[in-house]
């Protein structure tokens, strides 16, 4: 890292008590609410889940309630953020802390990384910003930010160590909300703004004329544009995910195709529900039918 970075936590921190937007869950330190947040914002625009994460909370306002509800109901609650699976997975990490950690979500990083669908980032995130723990988050915009200022792509180690070695003591929540705020909004992946970022001294590719490829690109934790979504898989599973929580009796095999948007694809459909079913987002009854779970 630039000697540069480490040396000017104040201006950055500075830079984000001024400029982090007013994001609801910046407002709680509830460990369920900000690991319920982290899960819903993945790859999940803020203004689709700032609605969705207060009626969930409003529904199940601590992991007990979330563990007794039907998977069916939480997937109905959560219909429109996309990525169903976060849905299981949550309800699934719930059941855990019940059975676990009764009911309180845990403070620690192995037992966070233990419950299901909860990876580094996941868990790190919880500490950080739930416990106010001082240690580094890298999620898509932090390491842009990472290897814009070291000048060069970063392993995931790599990556992880040089955030956890730039967090100011006691400053771990605003260190790690500040730079994704600057990942998000100033140190975008096209066009970054680089005359309005607070440390722009101590960043290396800058310093270098930015020159191509830009280290971002491939670096740890920084993610390459989605695909496609119109006439993708991800559609067809999310339109029969959709009619079989509609349908108290569920989808019949013979309407899955249609269900899915596949009417002219049976095989596809046939995958799709499949899918939805390894997944355990879906069950095949005994007469074929795709059900609630």
């Amino acid at each position: 890292m630039p000697p540069e970075l480490s040396a000017d936590h104040g201006a950055l921190l500075g830079w984000g008590a001024a400029e982090l937007r007013p994001l609801p869950w910046r407002a709680t330190r509830d460990p369920w609410a900000v690991l319920v947040s982290e899960l819903m914002a993945q790859q999940t625009g803020v203004d689709r889940v700032v609605p969705k994460w207060h009626a969930f909370l409003d529904r199940w306002p601590d992991p007990s309630g979330c563990a007794a509800a039907e998977l069916g109901e939480v997937l109905e609650v959560w219909a429109g953020l996309g990525y169903p699976r976060r849905a299981r997975y949550l309800h699934l990490a719930a059941g855990r802390i019940v059975a676990r950690h009764d009911g309180m979500v845990p403070d620690d990083l192995t037992a966070l990384l233990a419950l299901p669908g909860i990876g580094p980032y996941t868990a790190r995130a919880v500490l950080a910003f739930a416990f106010e723990r001082d240690i580094g988050v890298v999620d898509t915009n932090v390491g842009r930010v990472l290897a814009r200022w070291s000048g060069r792509r970063l392993t995931p180690r790599a990556a992880q160590v040089a955030a956890d070695g730039l967090v100011p003591p006691g400053a771990g929540w605003l260190w790690n909300q500040s730079l994704m705020e600057l990942g998000a909004r100033v140190c975008r992946p096209r066009s970054p703004r680089c005359g309005e970022c607070p440390v722009a001294p101590g960043c290396a590719w800058r310093a270098a004329g930015q020159p191509g490829p830009d280290p971002a690109l491939g670096s740890a934790g920084v993610s390459g544009p989605q695909a496609r979504f119109v006439g993708s898989d991800r559609e067809a599973r999310g339109r029969l995910l959709r009619a079989v929580l509609a349908a108290p009796g569920g989808v019949p095999p013979g309407a899955v195709p249609a269900a899915a948007g596949l009417a002219d694809d049976p095989e596809r459909a046939a995958w799709i529900a499949a899918s939805l079913v390894a997944d355990g987002l879906a069950v095949a009854a005994p007469d074929g039918a795709l059900v609630a779970p």
